[in-house]
Formats: C-alpha cells, sequence, structure tokens
C-alpha cells in the first residue's frame, strides 16, 4: 500500500481546463495534469535532501492523500490568457526550495518563479545547482483553470 510518510520522489506537473463553474475547471485541470483522483494536502515550500526529481506521474491510488506545493488561477472573462508555474531550485546537498506564481502570461510566470527561487537561496546563503520549472497558460473560453503543482510521493 502507498505511504504518504515515505515520500522519496517529487514532480512537476500543469494542466489547464473549462468547466461549468470555476471549482469543475480546476477539477477539470487537476486531471488534465493528473493528479485530479487524489486528495492534495496542500504543503510549504520546502523539498527534503533525500527527495529526487522524477519525470513520470506515478500511478497514485484514487482518494491517495498527497503532499504539494501548488499554483492555481481560474477565470470567467472569456479572452483573458491565465497563467500558473511552479518550480524548484536545489543546493548540492539535494535540499530545495519550491515556488509558485500566477499571471497572465507562461514567460511571465516562469520569470517570477525563477526570481524567487533566486532569492529564497539567496537568502539563504545557499549555492542554486539544480532548476526545474512547470508552467502553463490558457486563453479562457468561458470558466477557464490553470494549475501547477510539484507533487511529492
Amino acid at each position: 500500500m502507498w505511504d504518504h510518510t515515505k515520500v522519496t520522489k517529487a514532480i512537476f506537473v500543469c494542466g489547464a481546463a473549462e468547466g461549468g463553474t470555476e471549482l469543475n475547471a480546476f477539477d477539470n485541470a487537476l486531471l488534465s495534469a493528473g493528479i485530479g483522483d487524489v486528495n492534495l494536502i496542500k504543503v510549504s515550500s520546502i523539498v527534503p535532501p533525500h527527495v529526487t526529481f522524477s519525470d513520470s506521474v506515478p500511478e497514485l491510488p484514487k482518494g491517495a492523500f498527497v503532499p504539494v506545493v501548488y499554483a492555481e488561477r481560474a477565470s470567467t472573462t472569456p479572452g483573458e490568457t491565465i497563467a500558473v508555474a511552479v518550480g524548484a531550485g536545489r543546493a548540492p546537498d539535494g535540499f530545495g526550495v519550491v515556488m509558485e506564481a500566477s499571471g497572465k502570461s507562461k514567460a511571465e510566470v516562469e520569470a517570477e518563479v525563477r526570481e524567487k527561487i533566486e532569492e529564497a537561496f539567496r537568502v539563504r546563503s545557499l549555492e542554486l545547482t539544480e532548476v526545474r520549472i512547470v508552467a502553463t497558460e490558457h486563453r479562457v473560453e468561458r470558466c477557464g483553470c490553470v494549475v501547477a503543482a510539484c507533487v511529492f510521493f
């Protein structure tokens, strides 16, 4: 059985979708990101040194309680572009910091996340050796949502 207390990996995912309501759009964006059938437990933005970054989403049991850092943005303004990003930086020992941003374009939120990561490392006097960022944007048709997440498993 999957045990959320034994987290050893993290993956970065993002998704975008429309829905009948903002909550449905959020749910659909989570499904688009591959994390729509689990319970997200929002955690603060620290990556333990022993956690490695994965490139594929594992098959998590439906209803599992999963630690995650995420950003989301919803809108009901047709034609508006919405965007989110999540990223992490790592020090040589593997310790990491996760940051998130929301805004109006993929480029804007990616740059904002990078700046936040750099500041987090600067104030901790840590060397930044690795950065991973995922971002997405979506042009709203009727009711849209974007989500980006760092999922721990």
